[in-house]
C-alpha cells in the first residue's frame, strides 16, 4: 500500500470491470515486492482503462485510456507478452504518449504483463518502481503469475455469464424446463461459490432461484411451507441431479466427500426421502430445484 499520505487501493465503479483485478494488484505488490501496481480491463477495441491503483501517491493514472500498441502496456497487449523497461521516460522500445502521467507518479522503472483469455487480451497490469532498476526474471515472473491469476477469474466470469444468459431465457419460465437449464442451475450454483464479486455471486444465486421456482410443480412452493434446505444442501442436490457422484460434486463444490455425505443425508431426512433420486424429485416438487 501507499504511505499514510498515499491514496492506497482505489476502484472506480466501470461496468464489467471486476473486483478480481484488486487482488491481482495485491497478489503482484506483494510476490514480487514492487512498490507501485496499476492496471485495468478493455473498455473498448484496443482500448484498455486505468481504473485500479495501489500504492500510489497521486490519482494522475487513473481513468487513464491506454492505447494498443501505445507505451508500454499497449506494446505488452499488442505482442501479447509481458514487457519491462528500467526507465520509462528514457526507453528507446517504446512510445511515449503517456510520459507527463507517469512522471508526475515518479515512476522509472515499470513492467507491464497483458492479461489474456481465450487468446484475446482483456486487460494490462502494471508494476513499477520510483528508480531506475533492471527488473528481473523473477520480478517479471512474479508479475505474470498475478496476471494468470486475474485470468482465470475472468475465465469463471465470462462462464457466469453465459449460465445467466441461458438462465434468463423463455424456457427458464416454462414448468417443462429443458435439461440443458436445469443443468445450467446446477453449474451456476457450483459456480457462484468461486466467484469473488459478491454482487455477482448474489445474481447467480437469485437466477438460481428464479430458475427453481419457475420449475416448480407444487403451487404453495412460495409459501414457505416447504423443508428449510440448507443453502449447501441445495448445492449438493443440483449437482446430484445432474447424475454427479459424490466425489464429483466434492471436486465441484470444494468440499470434502465426507462432508457432501453429509449435506446429502441431511437434505434427504428433510424431505423424506431414501434415495437419491427420491431426494432430488421431492427437491424439485419443493421449488428448491428445477
Amino acid at each position: 500500500m501507499g504511505g499514510s499520505g498515499g491514496i492506497g487501493v482505489q476502484r472506480e465503479s466501470v461496468a464489467g470491470d471486476p473486483v478480481d483485478v484488486r487482488a491481482a494488484l495485491s497478489r503482484l505488490r506483494r510476490a514480487s515486492g514492487l512498490p507501485v501496481a496499476f492496471g485495468g480491463l478493455l473498455t473498448g477495441t484496443g482500448r484498455y482503462r486505468i481504473n485500479e491503483l495501489a500504492g500510489t501517491e497521486t490519482a494522475v493514472l487513473h481513468g487513464l485510456d491506454i492505447l494498443q500498441g501505445n507505451g508500454l502496456g499497449g506494446k505488452a497487449a499488442a505482442l501479447c507478452r509481458p514487457l519491462a523497461v528500467t526507465d520509462y521516460s528514457a526507453s528507446s522500445v517504446i512510445s511515449h504518449e503517456y510520459d507527463a502521467a507517469v512522471a508526475a507518479e515518479g515512476l522509472r522503472s515499470v513492467l507491464a504483463v497483458p492479461v489474456i483469455v481465450r487468446r484475446r487480451v482483456r486487460g494490462v497490469l502494471y508494476g513499477a518502481l520510483r528508480r531506475p532498476v533492471r527488473l528481473g526474471d523473477r520480478t517479471l515472473s512474479a508479475a505474470v503469475e498475478a496476471a494468470r491469476e486475474l485470468e482465470q477469474a475472468l475465465v469463471l466470469q465470462d462462464e457466469a455469464a453465459r449460465l445467466l444468459s441461458l438462465a434468463r431465457q423463455p424456457t427458464a419460465a416454462d414448468p417443462a424446463m429443458s435439461e440443458e437449464v436445469r443443468e445450467a442451475h446446477g453449474e451456476l450454483r457450483a459456480l457462484a461459490q468461486r466467484i469473488a464479486d459478491p454482487l455477482l455471486r448474489q445474481e447467480m444465486l437469485a437466477a438460481c432461484g428464479r430458475l427453481a421456482k419457475a420449475s416448480s410443480k407444487r403451487p404453495e412452493a412460495d409459501d414457505g411451507a416447504g423443508p428449510a434446505l440448507s443453502p449447501r444442501e441445495v448445492d449438493v442436490l443440483a449437482c446430484v441431479a445432474s447424475g454427479a457422484t459424490n466425489v464429483v460434486v466434492a471436486e465441484r463444490l470444494g468440499l470434502r466427500p465426507e462432508t457432501v455425505k453429509s449435506y446429502l443425508r441431511s437434505g434427504m431426512r428433510k424431505l423424506g426421502a431414501h434415495t437419491r433420486l427420491q431426494a432430488v424429485i421431492a427437491a424439485r416438487r419443493a421449488g428448491a430445484l428445477p
